[in-house]
């Protein structure tokens, strides 16, 4: 097939992580925009906010006070989604009222004691500590008897729904899989009987091949736009190793991991001139204590920014009742992200 018709023409393309379609709409970047193109009013944050309750020393909204912490903090969320004591019940009307209970833990984890401080405004080491946290945390999680999943992901960014600028993502662990992971592990499961081989070992070896999607990479990581992605600069972050969760790091895969996290946001950060706001969440093993030879770690940036930093891309129409679409093509996008500057653009001279 001529690669170039996937720059011009409408076709769909498969995720088979999902095993969901998304449409793109390559010739649609030909229509004029109407539309404001701006950079926001740049956030001055302090390095220490008294107001803020994850501060050093601080009171939080429940009234505890956080500990004067010097390099990473975790506490359980004082206004939790999950609750580990929640009562058992369930409901099922002719199958067509289901419930059930679902009992959980929710966690926060503080980057840093400093306010104003993002992974890619972060030293190397200060990320390895933060992954060290990580880890230890999926470790403590998994080994409760009734967790059955461990989803660490941070919201960066008001536009997100981080309800606080201070650097910090959460941890909920589920007593379920939750539906995407459970798409996933069906996948890479099917996958490996099918080609006695892994997804996303196979993926990997296929873009690092092919290069035009790959944005930047290292000895541990690489960090690509997929082929299938949906959001305009979505990112999927997949270690060269094959193994499960965080806690299987080995040797300086640590630092590689906390390497590569910085290169891509900061390339975010650089694309727009501002804090650039995603979801972003690791896709580990399910935590019931069986193995999962087939399931590889890998990360996902889902980024709302469109054209601006105030441009933003919505879930709509078509989309809210078919299945995503966009205009952007993965290649295009990751030809933009790949061309920018490692420097953060506050660190320009």
């Amino acid at each position: 097939m001529d690669a170039s018709l996937l720059q011009e023409v409408p076709h769909r393309r498969f995720n088979p992580l999902t095993r969901e379609w998304v449409l793109v709409s390559p010739h649609r970047t030909k229509r004029p925009w109407l539309g404001r193109v701006e950079k926001p009013a740049a956030a001055n944050l302090p390095a220490y906010d008294p107001t803020c309750y994850l501060c050093p020393g601080n009171e939080r909204a429940d009234g505890a006070r956080n500990p004067k912490y010097n390099s990473t903090f975790v506490f359980d969320n004082d206004f939790a989604a999950l609750l580990p004591d929640a009562p058992s019940f369930e409901v099922n009307e002719g199958s067509l009222l289901t419930a059930q209970s679902e009992k959980g833990i929710c966690r926060v984890i503080c980057f840093s004691p400093r306010h104003d401080l993002t992974i890619p405004r972060m030293s190397l080491d200060e990320i390895c500590q933060v992954i060290g946290v990580w880890a230890a945390e999926f470790r403590r999680l998994r080994e409760i008897d009734w967790v059955h999943h461990v989803q660490i992901f941070e919201n960066r960014g008001a536009l997100m729904g981080a309800s606080n600028p201070h650097p910090h993502c959460q941890i909920w662990a589920n007593a379920s899989m939750p539906d995407l992971p459970a798409k996933e592990l069906a996948s890479v499961r099917e996958y490996r009987e099918a080609k006695k081989s892994c997804l996303l070992c196979d993926y990997l070896q296929l873009e690092l091949q092919r290069g035009e999607r790959v944005i930047c990479e290292n000895e541990g990581f690489a960090v690509m736009t997929p082929f299938w992605a949906v959001w305009p600069f979505e990112t999927l972050l997949v270690s060269k190793r094959h193994f499960a969760s965080m806690e299987e790091l080995a040797g300086d895969e640590a630092k590689f991991l906390a390497d590569i996290l910085r290169r891509i946001t900061i390339r975010y950060d650089n694309l727009f001139e501002t804090s650039f706001p995603y979801s972003m969440g690791f896709h580990q093993r399910p935590a019931n204590g069986r193995e999962y030879p087939e399931w590889h770690f890998h990360a996902h940036y889902f980024p709302p920014l469109l054209r601006s930093a105030t441009v933003q891309k919505f879930m709509v129409g078509y989309e809210l009742l078919g299945n995503p679409q966009r205009d952007i093509t993965a290649e295009s996008a990751a030809r933009r992200l790949k061309e920018l500057s490692e420097i953060h653009y506050l660190d320009r001279v």
